[in-house]
């Protein structure tokens, strides 16, 4: 078979919110299969089986069929090449550590071309994924040779790279499953969960609620040793020392064995352990003092290293560690033995999200001066059966959560008290664990600021531990919760018929209940009544500004159909989403929206998106709006001028449902067969001139704002209040 041109990839969309898709950012993909439309994958020789020889893992995608293999009965069967990129993609991720279910394929209106979709949690990782299933599937096509395992190893590069490290997203994740927003701040692990007045903000194991003070305290181990003695907290003798023959004089006048270590390191870097001789404390000297400030010289305490992890002043993991040691065999050297007994451990790798370390003997000078104290070098051959100690320290990889005594456990959490850290890593040496720290002549010996979760999370023996669950309620308590952890009042208002009256409306009224508000529309971006920025802001950037703001403490934030396809929404879910109109389909053509009928795709993201307290606001007087009620997570408030319109009076016999409607001149909020006069639509006009607003959009943000429990009387004196005409301010920068 000749060989077949390439699928053109026309156009590569990255929607960062919910959007026509799904809930959560994706990648989207236009492309052009060309000849291959008419090559579907059973009519291409012996490409299933290159397919399937290389990614075995695809006979767990279920596709729509639903149950294991069912992607592959679709390749047998005979499925296009868009809709197979889409898997391919999709177990590249998986391959990669980040794993991926959601992915669609759907044919637009043009011949040959589809828009492909897949979940991308980070953008630029998407993009190497898609180059690299882009390149595999067209070798499968062509028959040509291609390397899996080289585009695994550069798609796993770019998450590493690129995405958060284990410690960041295990937070996320455990914030994540509480319905907790969160917005990435910077291309490391800067992370926001929340919006607005209600965020908080980490920054791998470190929180907002992580002091300075206390930081400068844990990385001064003298004075953190200084400091926990005062508190009757065991610590082991030391001192600072100045020069290798200085830590021999210190050691002489501590008391043999002793342990080296930098003043200010962390993560094990520099400590040498259990020296008993002169030039060994020398030589441990020049090990440490690269890796800070000063020097410390310490009593050795036996027993085994312990991390404890106290967040928010309780104990919630602990970790173990390990001796590491090769046995020799009488025919292999050290540096062998260490390569095929100890970094070919699946446990170890170079990357974050391993539990143990690749032990490099080239460069990591603490464990060639470890085996010089055993007259032994990268090039000696250990005799048959001799134990060689590589690594006393830096393996704590065994869980003993469970094991902890509360004695020890009321011993780590006080010493991360009185350094003042919310989060702490505690480093312990203990000869059991399980029983009283003082009796056994255990001490700790290191109090850590923003430690590393990767231990707890991955531990090499025990359990995993849910620690990021455990930093999550810390900064979001459960029992201050009420469903709303981290979330403000936020109104989204979608359509083309007067939304930015509307948000403007609703912003004001929020104003007057007591919410420092934000506003993006398309008159500007405003907090409160100050203009931060006067050109159209009805757009997701604009909107991320507000959720980010620390001082935002309800939002309200207008979208179209063009941002929707566009970008997405800004805010993964709201308590009010307003649709008023199925307008604009003419000027979509460009997203292949030609259709009225795909409008309610469209616009019924905005629906999708109201939480289970919230409420969707619909304009009862076109019924393709109207249709989206069953939509709503929410309860549904519609609106109309007539108060007889089929759709209100089967809205309010059922449930007690509620509608704002026009009745005899009046504006009435009707919850089932009760109804109260707001007021006169005459009466009801905008501010000290008396403007007679458009009946719908006023209804519209009666109807929000009363879903929102703003009171009655308040939302009348609020809209006469309102002043339509924008005050001119100069235009800030937020």
């Amino acid at each position: 078979m000749a060989k077949l041109n390439d699928i053109q990839l026309l156009r590569i969309n990255y929607l960062r919110g919910p959007n026509i898709w799904t809930y959560r950012p994706v990648l989207e993909v236009w492309l052009d299969l060309g000849e291959l439309e008419d090559y579907p994958s059973n009519l291409l020789p012996g490409f299933n089986d290159r397919l399937t020889a290389w990614l075995p893992a695809l006979i767990e995608h279920h596709c729509g069929v639903g149950e294991r293999g069912g992607f592959l009965q679709r390749l047998q069967e005979g499925t296009w090449c868009g809709h197979v990129l889409e898997h391919i993609v999709i177990e590249l991720l998986n391959l990669s550590g980040m794993p991926t279910g959601f992915g669609q394929t759907r044919s637009t209106s043009q011949r040959g071309v589809y828009r492909m979709v897949f979940r991308a949690r980070d953008e630029s990782v998407a993009r190497v994924a898609l180059a690299q299933g882009h390149a595999l599937i067209m070798a499968a096509i062509n028959d040509e040779p291609f390397d899996v395992a080289a585009a695994v190893a550069r798609v796993r590069t770019e998450v590493d790279d690129q995405y958060l490290g284990p410690s960041t997203a295990c937070i996320v994740t455990a914030a994540t499953d509480r319905g907790i927003p969160h917005i990435r701040l910077n291309d490391g692990n800067l992370v926001q969960l929340g919006y607005g007045a209600s965020q908080r903000r980490i920054w791998t194991a470190e929180t907002e609620f992580t002091s300075a003070i206390a930081e400068g305290i844990a990385s001064d181990k003298d004075l953190t040793k200084g400091l926990l003695k005062s508190c009757g907290v065991p610590i082991p003798e030391g001192q600072v020392v100045n020069s290798p023959e200085e830590a021999w004089e210190a050691a002489q006048d501590i008391g043999l064995p002793v342990v080296v270590k930098p003043s200010d390191g962390n993560h094990g870097r520099g400590v040498t352990l259990d020296l008993h001789k002169e030039e060994d404390i020398k030589a441990a000297y020049h090990v440490a003092y690269p890796e800070g400030s000063d020097v410390m010289v310490e009593s050795f305490i036996p027993g085994d290293e312990h991390r404890l992890l106290v967040v928010g002043g309780k104990v919630v993991a602990a970790a173990r560690g390990e001796v590491v040691s090769i046995t020799g065999n009488g025919r292999s050297t050290v540096k062998e033995l260490i390569d095929t007994q100890l970094n070919s451990d699946p446990r170890r790798g170079y990357e974050e999200e391993y539990p143990l370390e690749i032990i490099d003997l080239a460069t990591d000078t603490k464990v060639q001066l470890e085996l010089k104290r055993q007259d032994l070098g990268a090039d000696s051959v250990p005799t048959a059966g001799r134990q060689v100690v590589v690594q006393r320290n830096g393996n704590v990889a065994v869980d003993c959560t469970d094991d902890v005594h509360p004695e020890v456990a009321y011993i780590a959490q006080l010493a991360a008290k009185v350094v003042g850290l919310d989060i702490a890593g505690i480093d312990m040496v203990a000869k059991d664990i399980s029983k009283p720290l003082h009796a056994q002549g255990g001490a700790i010996v290191e109090v850590n600021a923003g430690p590393g979760l990767l231990m707890h999370l991955k531990p090499a023996v025990g359990a995993p531990r849910p620690v990021g669950q455990a930093i999550a309620e810390h900064l979001f308590p459960s029992e201050d919760d009420a469903g709303q952890a981290g979330r403000i009042p936020l109104v989204g208002v979608a359509g083309t018929r007067g939304t930015s009256t509307i948000a403007r409306v609703v912003a004001w009224l929020l104003h007057l209940s007591g919410h420092h508000t934000g506003l993006a529309c398309r008159e500007g971006l405003f907090l409160d009544r100050r203009c931060v920025e006067s050109t159209d802001c009805a757009h997701w950037e604009a909107a991320h500004r507000l959720l980010m703001n620390k001082t935002v403490q309800a939002a309200v934030i207008e979208s179209d159909a063009r941002t929707i396809l566009r970008d997405g929404l800004a805010y993964d879910r709201c308590q009010v989403g307003v649709v008023t109109d199925m307008d604009g389909v003419e000027m979509l053509a460009e997203f292949d929206v030609h259709e009225q009928d795909q409008m309610t795709k469209v616009m019924r993201t905005q629906v999708d998106v109201v939480l289970s307290e919230g409420a969707a606001v619909l304009n009862a007087a076109i019924p393709q709006v109207a249709d989206l009620a069953p939509l709503s997570d929410g309860a549904v408030v519609l609106y109309a001028q007539d108060a007889t319109l089929p759709v209100i009076v089967e809205h309010r016999a059922k449930d007690n449902g509620r509608a704002v409607v026009v009745k005899n001149g009046r504006v009435v909020l009707a919850t089932g067969s009760a109804e109260h006069v707001l007021g006169s639509l005459a009466d009801l006009t905008f501010g000290r001139n008396a403007v007679a607003p458009d009946t719908d959009a006023l209804l519209a943000a009666i109807g929000t704002a009363w879903a929102l429990n703003i009171a009655p009387d308040l939302i009348g004196a609020g809209i006469k209040t309102f002043e339509p005409e924008l005050v001119p301010t100069a235009a800030l920068r937020s």
